[in-house]
């Protein structure tokens, strides 16, 4: 990840679908060649003519090249030091160095391409044998507790945290889902290795206590085996602070009565049928912090505690309520904690 930092620009010049499916942190995609472009070559190449195919191609590529040189790559000067890579480093990166060497720019094409990338992120992520151990505390606690919000804070104080919700783009709520589409699980892994190669792996990490799946992602195998090694710090919070900040933090969720009752309609099945009526007629009074205070009190709650039994346990932290001021000396608390361990 460091070596990137030299580069003035990284540059992914694959097609636009292949680049959302993932790319190099920080990349912008400057394609030779867009999806239709890249299927029409193809099709030509298969179906009609290998000549006509890259020929085509070529006058494309060109095209393409030249609309980047006079947009996006416009206003840099003689002095710009870009990487550039493709697939596997071929002949689409090795036409756009051609034309940036012509121009004189000390350009560096990516040997081995975005594979080469993902290789260095599936050994880092995937290989439980060669990967470096992980010093993760796991940052637990009742729905509503606030969490996500301690966790965004622990910088201030001088701790480490991950957020891998906001990595997966997947905010859980007590009313359904809250996030924008999720990355591919590529890109996600992605994400998380550079997320982890800017921190100090030797120093203990905080992550919030998730599941094996975010959403529709699933969390590698190298983080999930540490996390479900590590200790966790339980933060505790007064019920109704909870609820208040499950109707705050998730507005827009609870006023949509279709998430409410998509929600309803996947509660599990050992739940009776009369326990989910009360909840449904809640729901359709709009009663939403009836509702919120039955989901936690029946289903939530019960359900953390049996998730979290048997964990290793290295406190509570209790709020006295949910202001900015409870959750920054919650974090505080977090960090001293974490100080203490990593000095015994």
């Amino acid at each position: 990840m460091g070596a990137l930092a030299r580069y003035d620009a990284v540059i992914d010049v694959r097609s636009p679908g292949e680049f959302a499916e993932d790319h190099l942190p920080g990349a912008i995609n400057l394609p030779v060649l867009d999806d239709a472009q890249r299927a029409e070559v193809g099709t030509l190449y298969v179906q009609t003519s290998k000549f006509l195919a890259r020929r085509l191609g070529a006058a494309l590529v060109a095209r393409n090249i030249a609309a980047h040189l006079d947009g996006a790559l416009g206003d840099r000067d003689g002095g710009f030091q870009p990487l550039v890579y493709c697939w596997r480093g071929g002949q689409r990166s090795t036409a756009m160095t051609t034309v940036m060497e012509q121009v004189g720019w000390p350009v560096t094409r990516l040997e081995g391409g975005y594979q080469t990338w993902r290789r260095t992120v599936a050994a880092a992520l995937h290989d439980l044998e060669t990967a470096p151990p992980l010093k993760l505390v796991l940052l637990d606690g009742l729905t509503g507790s606030g969490k996500t919000e301690v966790l965004a804070r622990l910088a201030d104080h001088g701790a480490q945290s991950l957020d891998l919700e906001g990595l997966a783009a997947h905010r859980g709520s007590l009313f359904g889902r809250t996030e924008a589409e999720q990355p591919s699980q590529k890109l996600f892994e992605s994400r998380l290795y550079a997320a982890l190669a800017a921190l100090d792996l030797s120093r203990p990490v905080v992550v919030e206590a998730e599941a094996s799946r975010i959403g529709r992602l699933t969390v590698p195998p190298v983080l999930w085996a540490a996390m479900k090694a590590a200790p966790a710090l339980r933060l505790s919070a007064p019920f109704e602070a909870r609820v208040e900040r499950v109707l705050r933090d998730y507005q827009a969720a609870t006023e949509d009565a279709a998430v409410r009752d998509a929600l309803l309609a996947r509660m599990p099945s050992h739940h009776s049928r009369e326990r989910i009526a009360q909840w449904r007629a809640l729901s359709q009074a709009g009663d939403l912090r009836a509702l919120a205070t039955a989901l936690m009190r029946e289903h939530y709650d019960p359900a953390y505690r049996r998730a979290s039994a048997g964990a290793r346990d290295l406190g509570e932290i209790t709020m006295d309520g949910g202001a900015e001021s409870d959750l920054d000396r919650a974090a505080e608390a977090v960090a001293i904690s974490l100080s203490r361990r990593e000095r015994a």
